[in-house]
């Protein structure tokens, strides 16, 4: 598994022009799922996006997380962070893990999520969406498992 997280003051997820997801301050996290990940890895995926400490405290500096500042995530599949472009032009996506694996793998980490505390919304899997994103920052975070 892998997400980049991304630190903002507000983010909206569009679907053929239709908005299906909002949030304030927070994080922009977009999760990609290889061949063969489990939900453990789900579970350690989800117990970094909450406790990641990138927001900043009195001093400004990064020492605390999303459920520090009561903050939202925007939860975003992202078969895409699997592609391998080493070859050639067009990126190879057969690292990812197939749709009807990775997609209850990917609501299951966004429920751990948030059973941890953090209020998140969902993007809706397989889609074509459209992110609108105003990043804090800028601050990127890249994880893998």
């Amino acid at each position: 598994m892998k997400f980049i997280a991304q630190r903002v003051l507000r983010a909206m997820l569009t679907v053929n022009g239709q908005p299906v997801s909002e949030i304030g301050r927070g994080l922009v996290v977009y999760f990609g799922i290889r061949v063969g990940d489990t939900i453990k890895q789900a579970e350690k995926c989800a117990e970094k996006i909450a406790n990641l400490r990138i927001f900043e405290d009195g001093e400004g500096k990064m020492n605390r997380s999303v459920l520090d500042i009561g903050g939202e995530v925007l939860f975003v599949s992202q078969f895409t962070l699997y592609g391998d472009a080493r070859k050639g032009n067009r990126p190879s996506f057969s690292d990812a893990e197939r749709p009807e694996r990775a997609e209850p793998l990917y609501h299951a980490a966004g429920e751990l999520l948030e059973r941890l505390g953090v209020p998140v919304k969902y993007g809706i899997f397989g889609a074509d969406m459209q992110i609108l994103q105003h990043n804090d920052g800028p601050v990127t975070i890249i994880y893998e498992i």
